[in-house]
């Protein structure tokens, strides 16, 4: 697996923790906004405090999987494997705008630019299909924890990749049958994998043999219960 860098940069995450949030309620209607660090503290989340995030899929045009080892300096799951990019729409205009689901799309657009260093002429919102929306809620540890609204993104794209090293610990392309033995270390427990990603590849192993067309999965209404 090819490696983002080694140096530990919490400096950016610590500044990321101050970005506000979409607060929304069980049938994703906005309530509001809160800061990255209130929506994934357990005593918040507990309380009921739910966010708006996206979770993005990435095939390159040979069918395989990218997936990431997330930096050990995350608050949440430092160090597990994970999808491709994952993150939050901003409490901002163009990442609130909701038809279409253009304002997620838009927030991906930013992370897969910031996060993975895809250059900016590479890929463009019309690439982003919208999967499904899912629900999700897990601990980290005993002070930090997800509860989210997950909009789960498709793109089949040759991308350039050139990770943050403060994001991203070490990333690889991977066929469906490395993903699966990926998952069944994680079940023996001899490897960390983010509870979303795990729930999301029982859809990935769905799609796997019709990734040039995977419009008859496209469920964009649909909102899923873990």
């Amino acid at each position: 697996m090819a490696e983002a860098g080694t140096t530990h940069h919490d400096e950016l995450q610590t500044k990321r923790l101050e970005e506000m949030c979409i607060v929304v309620d069980e049938q994703d209607r906005v309530l509001g906004c809160e800061t990255k660090k209130n929506c994934h503290l357990n005593e918040n989340i507990e309380k009921g405090l739910r966010h708006r995030s996206f979770s993005v899929i990435l095939f390159n045009m040979e069918d395989q999987l990218l997936i990431q080892q997330r930096s050990d300096d995350k608050y949440t799951f430092p160090g597990y494997f994970s999808d491709s990019c994952s993150g939050h729409p901003l409490y901002q205009p163009e990442e609130l705008e909701e038809k279409d689901a253009i304002g997620i799309k838009r927030a991906a657009l930013r992370r897969l630019q910031a996060e993975l260093g895809v250059p900016q002429e590479q890929i463009s919102i019309k690439d982003i299909l919208c999967m499904f929306r899912r629900y999700l809620k897990a601990q980290s540890d005993s002070v930090w924890g997800e509860q989210e609204l997950c909009y789960v993104l498709f793109v089949r794209k040759n991308l350039t990749v050139n990770p943050d090293p403060r994001e991203v610990k070490s990333y690889r392309y991977v066929s469906q049958q490395e993903l699966e033995e990926l998952l069944d270390r994680a079940a023996q427990g001899k490897e960390k994998v983010t509870p979303w990603f795990i729930d999301i590849a029982d859809f990935l192993f769905k799609w796997w043999k019709s990734l040039a067309d995977v419009s008859p999965f496209v469920e964009p209404d649909k909102i899923y219960e873990l």
